[in-house]
């Protein structure tokens, strides 16, 4: 793939917060190319998220210094080749920015309003590193917002992105959201990676909004993990696809697709994991292994 990756700047969004999933389509596109890229195994490379212990300030810590040790931190896990961090502090529009192809080192540039905000440099920090990684990945999409939502994604699915998500704030005295997806879609993400490595993000947010975010997010796959033809689907949608299944053809809105015959003999539909699309034989009860992320998934198609 050709560099898509120029130097990346974090959006900072201090009022005016969507919310929702507006890019649900890039969401799930972003999930299957690093999919695609890594296979299952090179996500698996990263079963444990950043601990907040890891990569918070201590009381009186010099900004500056305390930003370059969390970079390290950050570097470490996300197995970016080992070398030195330089970290600064300037006065400008967006939280902070990074060049991916610099050289042999990580200069990030963080906005001088971090310096009395030590308790969300961590965040700032994990979406830019990310970038660096996917640069040294040859992965992108050939847009810009894509590639910032692509970015946004990888941060949350490896372990990092929690820390995005905890510096939203949304309350009378402080509005602020980093990053290009919407919290409920933070949230969903890592619903998704806490699904794959039994983990639960809930006890590391720290404000009632993050929280609130993941909650939604987390119902969101909880929903897409019971629709036909998945076996957890309820009765209701279970009528319904067994309806279209014998008509050939799906409901507007349904998340399969049929082929063959009428009635149909094989339904697509995608993997709740990575989205990849599947292709089973429909009229079984079956677990099916998705041969990109390697998810087994039991079906009534």
């Amino acid at each position: 793939m050709t560099d898509r990756h120029g130097a990346d700047r974090v959006r900072e969004d201090t009022h005016g917060v969507e919310h929702g999933f507006p890019h649900r389509e890039a969401v799930r596109a972003s999930l299957t190319a690093l999919y695609r890229r890594l296979g299952p195994a090179g996500v698996d490379r990263y079963p444990t998220s950043v601990t907040a212990a890891d990569v918070a300030l201590s009381p009186g810590e010099d900004p500056l210094l305390g930003a370059t040790r969390v970079a390290g931190v950050l570097v470490r896990h996300l197995r970016l080749p080992e070398a030195r961090v330089a970290v600064s502090f300037r006065t400008m529009e967006h939280a902070a920015t990074v060049e991916p192809a610099a050289g042999h080192g990580y200069s990030v540039e963080l906005n001088a309003r971090f310096r009395g905000r030590p308790r969300d440099i961590g965040a700032a920090l994990a979406h830019e590193l990310t970038h660096v990684l996917l640069h040294r990945l040859d992965l992108g999409f050939p847009d810009r917002e894509r590639n910032e939502i692509l970015t946004d994604v990888v941060t949350a699915y490896l372990g990092t992105g929690w820390l995005l998500l905890d510096a939203f704030r949304q309350d009378g005295a402080e509005s602020q959201k980093l990053g290009y997806l919407t919290p409920e879609e933070f949230g969903w993400v890592l619903a998704r990676r806490a699904e794959r490595f039994a983990e639960d993000p809930s006890p590391w947010f720290t404000g009632a909004a993050a929280y609130e975010a993941w909650r939604r997010g987390r119902a969101e796959a909880e929903r897409e993990r019971r629709l036909p033809p998945l076996a957890a689907a309820g009765w209701t949608a279970r009528g319904r696809y067994a309806h279209d299944r014998r008509l050939g053809r799906p409901a507007p809105g349904a998340p399969y697709a049929f082929d063959g015959a009428v009635p149909a003999t094989a339904v697509t539909f995608p993997c709740p994991a990575c989205h990849q699309r599947l292709r089973l034989p429909t009229g079984r009860r079956l677990r099916a292994r998705c041969r990109l992320c390697g998810t087994v998934l039991d079906c009534a198609t």
